[in-house]
């Protein structure tokens, strides 16, 4: 008889918040390379709220796969953040219904009081600044995984 692993038990949806920017990183890194229609993204002036529904590549499964040999997988997860004053974009056609983004990168540049601008660098010189006041983030997966469409990981070259 051997001890369980980690690696034996039960996978579960991710369901993460972020109050910092050390947490936003975590986020970050599990956004990374994620892609969504333009038309998945809202935001509410009302609720200083914005969020993304995002087709996520499950880092978090990667060498878990690659051990396996199964397919590298997908999940569709909604990134929220909250205590939004506004909202500024560039290089995004919102008019183009049938545009697809890609995340590349979250980053936080704080001000005075723990308020700042969030920073959302989408690929093809895109991207999405929130002015906060607070970092306030959730990521939640609402599908099961799926496997990857291209049935590869996402590269970078350096």
């Amino acid at each position: 008889m051997t001890d369980a692993s980690f690696e034996d038990g039960r996978e579960a949806p991710l369901n993460l918040g972020a109050e910092d920017a050390d947490d936003l990183q975590v986020i970050a890194t599990l956004t990374q390379d994620a892609v969504f229609p333009v038309t998945e993204m809202t935001w509410r002036p009302s609720e200083r709220r914005f969020a993304l529904l995002l087709n996520r590549f499950r880092w978090e499964d990667k060498d878990a796969a690659t051990r396996r040999g199964r397919a590298f997988e997908r999940v569709q997860s909604v990134l929220v953040f909250g205590s939004v004053l506004s909202v500024a974009s560039q290089g995004i056609n919102r008019s183009d219904k049938d545009m697809i983004l890609s995340l590349l990168s979250v980053e936080f540049e704080p001000a005075k009081d723990g308020a700042g601008q969030i920073l959302m660098t989408l690929a093809g010189d895109g991207a999405i600044r929130l002015s906060v006041e607070a970092i306030d983030a959730t990521l939640k997966d609402v599908t099961r995984p799926y496997v990857a469409p291209s049935g590869q990981a996402p590269q970078h070259p350096d």
